[in-house]
């Protein structure tokens, strides 16, 4: 188990969470004392299985313009509670 004084390790920090996050243990020390002791928090996203792309192929890949463009005329009413279809507390709550 590494020990580091506390000029090393902020020195170092990105390393040392790199070596906590693999699953060792560090140990900082205040002069000859040991102070504290970094481990990894929780699992990290990697072993978790969660990248980038994960759900590509598996939720269609919609072109930026589909999202934008506008809505056809009747759905937009719909939206607006402007044909027959809404209760009237639809209505007011659109106002």
């Amino acid at each position: 188990m590494p020990v580091y004084t506390v000029h090393e390790a902020k020195t170092n920090l990105s390393k040392l969470i790199e070596r906590a996050e693999r699953g060792e243990e560090v140990i900082i020390a205040r002069g000859d004392k040991p102070a504290a002791r970094l481990t990894a928090a929780t699992e990290t996203a990697k072993k978790k299985g969660r990248r980038f792309g994960a759900y590509k192929g598996i939720v269609p890949d919609f072109p930026d313009s589909f999202f934008f463009d506008p809505l056809p005329e009747d759905e937009l009413k719909l939206w607006n509670c402007e044909e027959d279809g809404g209760t009237e507390d639809d209505k007011a709550s659109a106002r």
